[in-house]
């Protein structure tokens, strides 16, 4: 599929297809809810989306560092030397590490704004230093940079029915809704590398502090402190799914069954989270294969319908009579 996947885009020369396909094998690998997703997406759109993803999977990793064997120091020099090559790599629309070599040609062919970029490489770096967020306000400025950009960066190559500027406020909310999901999903594993991203307003409002969160992450015990905050968090997070949902509708409708099943598939997490009562501090929530199959065939048949719907007479209807006035959509 690859291969497919590269010829679509109009992707050519050896060094480049190599860093595609690199981005791609990231993306699978870190991002198996997302992954699954853009498979439904028209096959010319897959590379740019996952080299958008993979950059960010990389520079995540440099940040996460799960293995622990680097040094903050070390962190630090990496993600210092990755800003510079993205840097050179967006204006010559080239690079020498693949990761940015494949995301620079995307930004070049879908006019993706470079600032976009460096907002999202300030908050990569606001994980080296940055422990927690003291109010919900201080975390919303980290995951503009962490997560809304990510949603602004895929509108361009996503397409859109209305103008950009009217799509953008829903697509960054989907990011940000994807994120935040994450971080209630990860509370225990975020908390074993010393971060607590659920902001500090909401679990004291519950009687919720770290070194609670620390004795139930150590022991395994609960508390109903700690169960409530966590359910105030999800109803937080699915405020922000209300506020990203119509945006699906303004996209291509060749590419809206593969963010409505991710919107679906994210969401189903938070689903998780509460059948399992919120001990995500003990075990982490996820969606069974079971559920990711259903609904990605569910995808698979929405995707077939638009592409003949795509492709069907538009002088006539199924049944060879005048088809139905038109609905005209705004032009991008």
């Amino acid at each position: 599929m690859t291969r497919r996947e590269l010829d679509a885009a109009g992707i050519t020369g050896t060094a480049l297809r190599a860093a595609y396909t690199r981005c791609r094998r990231l993306n699978a690998r870190h991002g198996k809810t997302y992954f699954l997703a853009t498979r439904l997406l028209p096959l010319e759109r897959r590379s740019a989306v996952h080299a958008l993803y993979g950059f960010a999977r990389w520079a995540d990793d440099i940040v996460d560092d799960l293995d622990r064997h680097r040094t903050p120091g070390d962190r630090d020099r990496l993600l210092r030397r990755l800003e510079s090559d993205l840097a050179d790599g967006l204006r010559v629309g080239d690079g020498n590490e693949p990761v940015v070599r494949a995301v620079a040609d995307t930004a070049g062919r879908y006019d993706i704004e470079h600032a976009l970029f460096a907002d999202f490489l300030a908050s990569m770096r606001a994980d080296l230093t940055v422990t927690d967020y003291p109010t919900y306000a201080d975390l919303q400025r980290y995951v503009h940079g962490s997560a809304a950009v990510i949603g602004l960066q895929m509108l361009p190559v996503l397409g859109t029915v209305v103008p950009r500027e009217e799509a953008a406020p829903h697509a960054a909310a989907l990011g940000v809704a994807f994120q935040l999901t994450n971080f209630l999903r990860d509370v225990g594993e975020d908390l074993d590398r010393g971060r607590v991203y659920l902001p500090g307003d909401l679990l004291a409002a519950h009687g919720v502090d770290r070194p609670l969160l620390e004795w139930s992450r150590r022991t395994g015990r609960h508390d109903p402190r700690i169960r409530a905050a966590l359910v105030a968090a999800e109803a937080l997070t699915r405020d922000v799914y209300r506020t990203a949902e119509p945006g699906i509708a303004m996209l291509d409708p060749r590419v809206r069954p593969c963010i409505r099943t991710a919107f679906t598939l994210y969401g189903g997490i938070l689903d998780a989270i509460a059948e399992r009562d919120y001990t995500v501090l003990h075990r982490r929530a996820v969606v069974s294969r079971r559920r990711r199959a259903a609904l990605a065939a569910s995808g698979a048949l929405r995707v077939a319908a638009a592409r003949w719907r795509a492709r069907a007479p538009r002088g006539a209807d199924a049944a060879g009579g005048p088809a139905p006035a038109e609905r005209k959509e705004p032009v991008r």
